[in-house]
């Protein structure tokens, strides 16, 4: 339950103001179809993530766990840097639309591209590797991307302009150095103090 409440908590989080949550906006301002949209988000997101969680569990099967703590306190102290960063749609990821692909085509399709490499899905893997677990981490990760992009495809403009997306990277990133710290502390001794 731990790793499933950490998940949406820090994606939900780390996915305000990411690219694929401008892209959702710019797929429901496009389009103004919110449940083909939802649909294709929900899909796009279901089948990176499990991708990326079965990566971050085999890392933790195979790397050896020294080194696996080692590296997610680097993931995640890089994370708390990163998503201080703020995102921007590049004119490539926006859409290039084919009449015959339909909404929810063009919308996994779309989305499903723009996730490959971003915040969201290295924070699967790393939360993957951490938790050592599979189903938790990806059904967390996959909750916190539909709470975050959901409010955005009904609501569009009127309320991306009203989140302070700052305030909101800010207390992501300080999520993430906790938990970095918890990385740390596992890191550092790895009998005395078990995960979390």
């Amino acid at each position: 339950m731990q790793s499933f409440l950490v998940s949406t908590t820090v994606v939900g989080l780390a996915e305000i103001g990411d690219k694929t949550q401008l892209l959702s906006l710019v797929l429901a301002a496009r389009y103004k179809k919110p449940i083909p949209i939802v649909l294709g988000v929900f899909v796009a997101t279901v089948l990176n993530h499990a991708g990326s969680g079965a990566l971050g569990a085999w890392l933790a099967s195979v790397v050896s766990p020294n080194i696996m703590n080692w590296a997610v306190v680097g993931s995640f102290a890089l994370m708390a840097v990163w998503i201080l960063i703020p995102d921007k749609l590049d004119d490539a990821d926006a859409i290039a639309t084919k009449r015959a692909m339909g909404v929810f085509l063009t919308t996994t399709l779309t989305f499903f591209v723009a996730e490959m490499g971003d915040k969201t899905q290295i924070v699967t893997i790393a939360l993957a590797a951490r938790f050592h677990e599979f189903f938790g981490v990806v059904a967390g990760t996959t909750l916190g991307m539909m709470l975050a992009n959901v409010p955005v495809i009904y609501l569009g403009n009127r309320f991306s302009e009203r989140l302070p997306a700052q305030a909101v990277h800010i207390v992501a990133a300080v999520i993430f150095v906790v938990l970095g710290g918890f990385a740390l502390r596992t890191a550092l001794y790895p009998v005395a103090h078990p995960m979390f």
